[in-house]
């Protein structure tokens, strides 16, 4: 696949998470990227898109959590992450 990946990718939730309030799946989110983040323990894994192959797009540990997208580019469902994640309590 090319890389770096640039584009729109839907994004398939596997875990519910206050985050996702608001997101349908399935939602197209914007990625620019020229990496995947290997997870070791999957239970950190929120959700994931495909690229070729499933890659992990939110990961959640305790209050920390990390985005392969990026939400400020995404419109619509970036804004509704965005507002989710600020009034987010962990």
């Amino acid at each position: 696949m090319k890389v770096p990946h640039m584009g729109w990718n839907s994004v398939k939730f596997y875990q519910k998470h206050p985050l996702f309030d608001g997101i349908k799946q399935d939602e197209d989110f914007y990625f620019v990227h020229s990496y995947k983040f290997n997870v070791k323990n999957k239970k950190f894994v929120l959700a994931k898109t495909n690229y070729g192959s499933d890659i992990t797009a939110v990961v959640l540990k305790d209050n920390i959590i990390g985005t392969q997208f990026h939400p400020e580019k995404s419109q619509e469902a970036g804004i509704q992450f965005i507002k989710n994640f600020l009034k987010w309590e962990p």
